[in-house]
């Protein structure tokens, strides 16, 4: 897993910044219940996207575990961070009317504790918003290189645990029922081939760790092959989920 307090100083600037905050901030709001006072982000990490969803009608806390990240989004939200772990959140039961998770739930072996905390933390009626199939996102749109690279992740991409379906079945144990779905573009997380066979090669990409040395020597074969190898294929396709609860 990623460092993200080592990371912490330069993870905006390499994660799209500002552009795709604002991308995913303006899906997030559509997803938004009108009536929605009290949002936690859970894994807030630098704040970059939370700040957008403050307002003057609207409380917005920030949870992360990393001290380099609260560091950074406690100066975006000033006295509205708080250092916790998504499993075991330092909120009220029944107190959020919104809960986020974005870009969390790919990163553990069992979302379920997460959900269930998120559950915990929302009035009835309160809605929790999170991505699915984050690992998914850079192929949604059609390119030569997600096509080269289709037979290897169909061979070494197991079920994710961020996957659509799974995170509504884990959900609605927790009396989480869908309520809507949304998306939005990464703008400038795109990568060259040269880009990608840098990361795949230095283990770098989830769906590629823990594969043989020949196996990724093939598919870093495969990917040179393409033309305008310093040329940013399309920006991710991320997708959202927003849940109500019921109870």
């Amino acid at each position: 897993m990623i460092d993200y307090d080592a990371e912490s100083d330069c993870y905006d600037a390499t994660r799209g910044g500002e552009p795709r905050a604002v991308a995913a901030a303006t899906s997030i709001e559509r997803l938004l219940p009108h009536t929605a006072r009290v949002v936690v982000d859970v894994g807030c990490g630098s704040g970059i996207v939370t700040r957008h969803l403050a307002g003057q009608q609207r409380l917005v806390i920030g949870v992360d575990r990393s001290a380099g990240m609260i560091r950074l989004a406690s100066r975006r939200l000033p006295r509205r961070t708080v250092l916790g772990d998504a499993t075991v959140l330092p909120i009220r039961s029944s107190t959020a009317d919104v809960v986020l998770m974005i870009w969390v739930l790919h990163l553990l072996r069992d979302p379920e504790p997460v959900l269930a905390e998120g559950a915990r933390v929302l009035r009835s009626g309160g809605v929790l918003i999170t991505t699915v199939d984050k690992n998914d996102a850079p192929f949604r749109a059609p390119s030569d290189f997600a096509d080269v690279t289709a037979a290897a992740r169909r061979e070494l991409v197991p079920q994710a645990s961020d996957h659509h379906d799974r995170i509504l079945r884990l959900a609605a144990d927790h009396d989480l029922q869908p309520l809507d779905e949304a998306t939005f573009v990464g703008i400038g997380q795109g990568r060259s081939p040269r880009q990608w066979r840098e990361h795949i090669a230095g283990g770098h990409v989830a769906w590629c760790q823990g594969t043989d040395r020949a196996r990724i020597a093939d598919l870093c074969s495969a990917i040179s092959s393409l033309s305008n190898q310093e040329t940013a294929r399309p920006d991710p396709i991320y997708s959202l989920v927003a849940l109500e609860r019921r109870r």
